[in-house]
């Protein structure tokens, strides 16, 4: 159990570090308000990568590759990373100095990223495959046991490096010239943008074969 636990906190974080529209929300966040709000995108995505795991390893993640419901998921999530391209790419423009309420940023900061992550059509494929992955740890016949324990290590790293990139990105930002801050701004509406059309592409133009590995879990963007 202890090496399932191991695993899984390992992969948890290769996971989470993936730079993605997880990422870019959150130094777009921490730019503004500092570690808080930063955190709380970190946080707020959590919710989405606990709904998706829980589906995944519950072998209904394999279901929901299917187009009747990775089409609807797919627009609303690339919908939503065009608005925050844009809401960055404006902000950019006409904001530079660092939030002076971080309780209303970290709230709004927290309903982003689980949008963010319950949104975003990878982490079904993610998951799908992890759900019959276990074997690649040793785990050929998986219990409810096996799975719980999985669940719990990958969470524990998610949560851990939540405070962590959140520090990260604080640290970095919290003296951050006004040029620096702007430059910053429309760096984060970039990714987005990219993002968001990459989300369409990969809705127009699935990969060949739509059945996840067994042994080798499909990379993720957060």
């Amino acid at each position: 159990m202890l090496t399932l636990f191991v695993s899984a906190f390992v992969l948890g974080i290769a996971f989470n570090a993936a730079p993605g529209a997880v990422f870019a929300e959150t130094i777009s966040q921490g730019v503004r308000g500092g570690f808080r709000p930063a955190l709380a995108v970190q946080l707020g995505s959590l919710v989405g990568d606990a709904t998706w795991a829980i589906l995944g390893l519950a072998g209904i993640g394999i279901a929901l590759q299917f187009d009747a419901l990775r089409w609807p998921v797919g627009l609303v999530g690339a919908a939503y990373l065009f608005w925050l391209s844009w809401a960055s790419w404006k902000t950019a423009k006409v904001e530079y100095s660092v939030d002076a309420t971080p309780e209303r940023s970290a709230k709004q900061a927290l309903n982003k990223g689980m949008m963010l992550s319950l949104t975003n059509p990878q982490n079904i494929a993610y998951w799908a495959a992890m759900g019959g992955a276990l074997g690649a740890v040793g785990v050929t016949h998986p219990k409810t046991a096996d799975y719980a324990v999985f669940f719990a290590g990958f969470m524990v790293s998610s949560v851990a490096w939540s405070f962590f990139c959140a520090a990260v990105v604080d640290r970095l930002f919290r003296r951050a010239g006004k040029r620096w801050v702007s430059f910053t701004y429309r760096l984060c509406a970039t990714v987005l943008l990219a993002l968001a059309l990459g989300t369409l592409r990969d809705l127009i133009y699935p990969a060949q074969s739509t059945t996840p590995p067994q042994h080798k879990p499909m990379p993720v963007q957060r």
